[in-house]
């Protein structure tokens, strides 16, 4: 007879169980933060604010297995005890290439606080690179420089300089291709990081100063150095005075002087994107040498006319390779039907809490059309305030009455679907299931919808940047790939008849770049031209626009301050509703009506909530007609 502790009753549980409860709470007490949440998921490890998602153990777990899963934790616990966001962002250089770099490095030195300090925690976050890098096969036979991430290179070497600790296998050809030249030109600076690993702001200095000498980013100016040196200096002058009992007084007011930071750096940062994204034309010549500059006032622009529009430097180099393409034109019926059942087959368990979500929506909807009656029809519901007649005169006929429904307001909802390779996997398989699902439902309420995904045609460029090569290579060619706008789903086709459309995007190989300037303006001009009252654009994304080829030849954030051009127009002078999720990526800071998810599976939930507050909003501006009410005729 076996003997148990277990309650009567009570399941049995999961082998894996006290593992996750065990790397939980060593990851709280690391990070100091006993309230966050921690989920274990199949999906890719991320970490937003306090929710940090982790790999889901394996069924059966090895040594490797746990100490990849732990040096997960440890990294983000590590990130949340040791990073200090609002001086991040205040070092940080201007560009998308050189903010890459910084911002990796950043990730090197804390785990290789951790990593100096306890030796276990140092083994599980190598254990955790070296099945980073040779998971995807990619940098193990590696020859060429340009698919070499400087980034990864520049954090490896930062991590053997702190640590001593040489660059996982996998990754090792990485490294070599940029080791020559990172040593050569920024050797010194490399060397003076060890001094620094414990102080952020410092370390951040340094690593400005090896932007430069890569040519990078511009030189940490002196002034800027010397002011936080003697802020530094204010600082530890007053914590030395501080009493022991006055010690967690004295965190919260530092606590809340980060948040404050924080929100005051992310207007400048606003502010001065929007100046220096501001076309030339819009200052006066006069003021530029007027006595007000010369007293240190700075410049007024001038009043513009009503139809003045920013300008932008962006461009494509060529337009004529780009596509506008239907799903069936990209595949076949066959293979449509056949990745449509893959598709289903991939979320067949998510598909019931998707189901009941586009339920909820449903009801939300349907609650908030307008009713009236409509009277003296000759079939329908027998109205009782005309049987008096009847009654007087038995020849008259019968009188009925029925209840009609006003659909709301003529509504079109445009879905744009980010069909880059960072979505491939569960991330791309949710967000076509739930625009399988919202199509549906909304298609019931009598609302339009139209389903669209954007891509490349190519990676590394195309047929444009070949062309651009044989033309010799002319400076500043602007966008320099082929795109591929998908049309899913026409607003005016049914849902049945597109359903397994959506399939293409199990497609492997569709998946490429994202050039979201371009397809989001793309999709604008789609919705526009549609002749209901009400347009809504929603886009799906999990990151900002990417594509190496445009940005090897332009300025780093080339991509990403069209987009927020374009996002601008629409919101200041569309009349097209715009609302944008991020998957795991703070699209917060592109879009004013936002929200970012850390979970794939939060998708379904979050657009259902999203577009359900945009109808109530609409069915608060418009006051439903008494229920009694007579339809004129």
């Amino acid at each position: 007879m076996s003997i148990s502790n277990r309650k009567p009753g009570t399941t049995k549980e999961a082998p894996a169980e006290p593992l996750k409860r065990a790397i939980s709470s060593t990851m709280k007490a690391i990070a100091r933060k006993p309230e966050m949440e921690i989920v274990f998921a199949a999906d890719k490890p991320s970490l937003v604010g306090d929710r940090a998602r982790l790999p889901e153990p394996p069924r059966k777990l090895t040594a490797q297995d746990i100490a990849i899963l732990r040096g997960h934790s440890d990294s983000m616990a590590l990130r949340l005890a040791c990073h200090d966001a609002s001086v991040h962002r205040r070092a940080a250089p201007e560009g998308d290439a050189a903010r890459a770099v910084f911002d990796a490095v950043e990730q090197a030195r804390v785990e290789c606080v951790g990593s100096r300090r306890m030796a276990g925690m140092a083994g599980n976050i190598t254990a955790m690179l070296e099945d980073r890098y040779h998971r995807g096969g990619r940098y193990e036979e590696i020859t060429d420089r340009a698919d070499a991430p400087l980034e990864d290179a520049l954090a490896l070497m930062v991590r053997e300089r702190l640590t001593g600790l040489k660059p996982p296998k996998a990754a090792e050809k990485l490294v070599d291709l940029w080791r020559e030249q990172i040593e050569a030109k920024a050797g010194a600076d490399l060397d003076r990081l060890g001094k620094a690993v414990e102080d952020q702001r410092a370390f951040a200095r340094t690593v400005r100063d090896m932007l430069a000498s890569l040519d990078m980013a511009e030189q940490t100016s002196q002034g800027e150095d010397s002011d936080e040196d003697e802020d530094n200096k204010d600082q530890s002058s007053e914590e030395q005075q501080q009493q022991d009992g006055e010690a967690e007084q004295e965190s919260a007011g530092e606590r809340s002087e980060v948040e404050v930071s924080d929100d005051a750096t992310e207007e400048l940062q606003e502010g001065a994107s929007e100046a220096s994204d501001a076309p030339s034309g819009d200052w006066d010549d006069e003021d530029e040498n007027s006595e007000a500059d010369e007293a240190g006032e700075a410049p007024r622009p001038r009043e513009g006319k009503p139809n003045d529009r920013p300008q932008t430097d962006y461009k494509p180099y060529t337009q004529k390779f780009d596509e506008i393409v239907t799903a069936e034109d990209l595949c076949d019926a066959e293979e449509l039907t056949r990745l449509r059942a893959y598709l289903d087959k991939q979320l067949a368990h998510l598909q019931g809490v998707v189901a009941r979500l586009a339920n909820r929506l449903q009801r939300r909807l349907m609650a908030q059309q307008n009713r009236s009656w409509q009277f003296d029809l000759e079939e329908g519901a027998l109205d009782p305030a005309r049987l008096p007649r009847i009654i007087i005169d038995p020849y008259q006929p019968l009188s009925f009455r029925q209840e009609s429904d006003v659909n709301f307001r003529d509504t079109v909802v445009t879905l744009l679907i980010d069909n880059s390779g960072s979505m491939r996997g569960r991330p791309i398989t949710v967000a076509a299931t739930c625009a399988d699902i919202l199509a549906r439902t909304l298609e019931r309420c009598g609302v339009k919808v139209e389903l669209l995904g954007f891509t490349t045609r190519a990676w590394k460029g195309g047929l444009s940047r070949e062309s651009w090569l044989q033309s010799g290579k002319p400076a500043n060619p602007g966008r320099l790939n082929d795109l591929r706008h998908i049309i899913y789903k026409a607003a005016d086709a049914p849902w049945r008849r597109a359903r397994k459309n959506l399939g293409l995007m199990m497609r492997e190989g569709l998946l490429k770049e994202n050039i979201d300037g371009e397809a989001l303006d793309w999709a604008h001009k789609r919705i526009l031209a549609r002749p209901e009252q009400r347009k809504i654009l929603m886009v799906i994304s999990d990151g900002a626009p990417v594509d190496d080829s445009t940005l090897s030849v332009n300025a780093g954030n080339y991509l990403e301050r069209h987009l927020r051009h374009i996002i601008a127009e629409i919101e200041t002078r569309s009349p097209v509703e715009l609302i944008a999720i991020g998957i795991g990526h703070d699209v917060t800071r592109y879009y004013r009506r936002a929200v970012t998810i850390v979970d794939a599976e939060e998708l379904g939930g979050v657009m259902t909530e999203k577009l359900a507050e945009l109808f109530e909003e609409d069915a608060g501006l418009n006051a439903k007609p008494s229920r009694g009410a007579r339809r004129r005729q």
